[in-house]
């Protein structure tokens, strides 16, 4: 097995599992069920998986215990973020824009959040995480123009080593090659969108659940080679 590009994990250490961009109560009972440990929902007006507050708050009730909803700001105003809070206070925010460190904590007011970080050759994303040191991790992502990773996969050799937060891999992620990238980056968790849908914010049941057993298949091998 290829070396980790980060911080060493614990040999058994089981990779968490986020399914973003969900707007039907059917994909969301199915991500459940096959194995996610957060859902995400897009309050991006822009993004064609948009889904309204008061719809993320409604797909969100359905989640059980231990299953986290992540809800996804690009560039939000302090009333649409106190909203969010106010709404879905079990929520972890994700700052996938241009949120300055200020921003960040002035939006989340103590409420716990991801920042995301576009990957580009050059991009120092050490000198990124030291900035951010209030999020509670940071999901790297494919640099494209707009916001979102495009559902495209970027350089993994980008990625440095020693870094002191938590890691999600994002960007182009799919059944197929989840699981090398768990084996050579092993992250803190994993992120999908776009690599289990039938088309732009319908998911596909089989995916997700091929998505995550590719990723149980990844954290038994990675075990197994300690």
């Amino acid at each position: 097995m290829p070396p980790s590009l980060t911080s060493p994990l614990p040999a058994f250490h089981r990779t968490r599992i986020k399914v973003c961009g969900l707007t039907r109560e059917a994909d969301v009972d199915a991500a459940v069920e096959s194995g996610a440990d957060a859902i995400g929902f897009v309050l991006y007006p822009k993004s064609p998986r948009h889904v309204p507050l008061d719809r993320a708050a409604e797909l969100a009730r359905r989640l059980p215990p231990f299953v986290t909803p992540v809800v996804l700001l690009v560039n939000a105003d302090a009333a649409l973020a106190a909203q969010v809070r106010h709404t879905l206070p079990q929520a972890l925010l994700q700052f996938h824009g241009d949120e300055t460190p200020g921003d960040c904590a002035a939006l989340a007011a103590g409420q716990p959040f991801i920042r995301a970080a576009r990957m580009a050759p050059g991009f120092d994303l050490l000198d990124f995480a030291s900035s951010y040191s209030d999020a509670q991790a940071l999901l790297v992502d494919a640099h494209v123009e707009g916001y979102g990773g495009g559902g495209q996969v970027f350089d993994w050799s980008l990625l440095p080593t020693g870094l002191l937060r938590p890691m999600i891999l994002s960007g182009g992620l799919h059944p197929g090659n989840v699981e090398e990238g768990v084996r050579r980056v092993r992250p803190w968790a994993v992120d999908v969108s776009s690599g289990v849908e039938a088309s732009k914010g319908i998911k596909d049941a089989a995916l997700m659940r091929r998505f995550c057993e590719a990723v149980r298949t990844a954290d038994r091998l990675c075990a197994e080679t300690v």
